[in-house]
């Protein structure tokens, strides 16, 4: 898994930055590229397919470390129109790290929730991940933040299936469990 996230989270980063990019299609694109909760779902889904605490965090700081090193490697490419100079690389370095130590603590946390939800199928791991998707639209309308209305409903409704599906899932998951045929991996 070690290396589906050193796949994945440079794919997805630069995927992320080039569609905010694309502002000929439609404001949109900027609006989705400003997504925080996309980041914390792919945490929590590599976090998913790991059965140790500890690997889980380790995964979910990878994908979130490498995601973001694709994102950054994509800003500063040519595909970009990308003119790097010393002063402007230490700028924009300056004004990413706090964008980068919320990706340390995220990734590892959001790692570990995904863990939590496939073996115990921890309600508060659910209720965190979908509700990340379907709070952010209402915090940006709070805060006068980017607010994109076809980008926010989408969103929420895959925050709402998503609660959705936990809740089916986690609800089989216990009665399974009440009648002896569940699995608990600790």
């Amino acid at each position: 898994m070690l290396v589906a996230a050193l796949l994945v989270g440079p794919v997805f980063g630069a995927g992320d930055q080039y569609l905010g990019s694309q502002v000929t299609l439609g404001s949109w694109t900027a609006a989705a590229s400003l997504l925080s909760a996309p980041w914390l779902v792919l945490a929590f889904a590599l976090g998913c397919t790991q059965l140790r605490v500890w690997r889980a965090v380790g995964v979910g700081l990878l994908v979130t470390m490498s995601a973001l090193a694709g994102y950054f490697v994509m800003l500063a490419s040519p595909l970009e129109g990308a003119r790097l100079s010393l002063p402007a690389l230490s700028a924009w370095l300056s004004s990413s790290r706090w964008v980068v130590v919320g990706g340390l603590v995220t990734g590892p946390v959001f790692g570990f929730l995904g863990q939590r939800w496939r073996t115990r199928r921890a309600w508060l791991s659910a209720a965190l991940v979908a509700g990340a998707l379907c709070l952010e639209p209402l915090s940006e309308r709070v805060t006068n933040g980017p607010w994109s209305g076809i980008v926010s409903l989408l969103e929420f409704a895959a925050g709402i299936a998503l609660a959705t599906y936990f809740l089916v899932r986690g609800t089989s998951f216990r009665k399974g469990d009440r009648a002896g045929a569940g699995i608990r991996v600790g």
